[in-house]
């Protein structure tokens, strides 16, 4: 085998809500209900360029921080950001992981169409953040519409 050979893979949730795209999108860029879904983030505003971070659980030599940037928003449309953690010295969890989180609204008849790609998992080296974030994002993004429920 090639130890070199990698492939990237993203992640893809989507979901219909009865909820306005105003109403998810503040759901999406306060961070007190980001914190609820999610995790809280440290210094988040859905403002361009403005870095962040989430504090997962440690790893090896990672500390467990994800750095994130702003990268696009469109208010009620889409919100982009970096996603960066890991170190380069772990395997498995907490391996080296620099990716892309996109949530997309789209207003349909009755509500609006939320989708979530999170993009860039070089895998083999990211399989298990992929595995697991693959199936932690197909239950925060149902999470995201019961939240929402709440502010309609």
């Amino acid at each position: 085998m090639n130890d070199t050979a990698s492939d990237t893979r993203d992640i893809v949730v989507e979901e219909v809500f009865p909820y306005a795209p105003e109403t998810l999108w503040k759901t999406l860029t306060t961070g007190e209900l980001i914190g609820r879904w999610l995790m809280a983030p440290t210094g988040f505003e859905p403002v361009k360029g403005r870095r962040f971070t989430f504090q997962t659980k440690p790893a090896g030599a990672w500390d467990g921080t994800i750095h994130c940037q702003v990268l696009e928003v469109i208010p009620n449309e889409s919100l982009v950001y970096s996603w960066k953690g890991g170190h380069e010295a772990n395997a498995g969890y907490g391996s080296l992981l620099d990716t892309v989180v996109s949530w997309t609204l789209f207003r349909t008849a009755n509500g609006t169409r939320l989708r979530l790609v999170h993009a860039g998992f070089v895998v083999p080296r990211n399989q298990s953040a992929f595995e697991t974030m693959g199936n932690g994002w197909k239950k925060v993004v149902p999470s995201i519409g019961s939240i929402a429920g709440e502010q309609d």
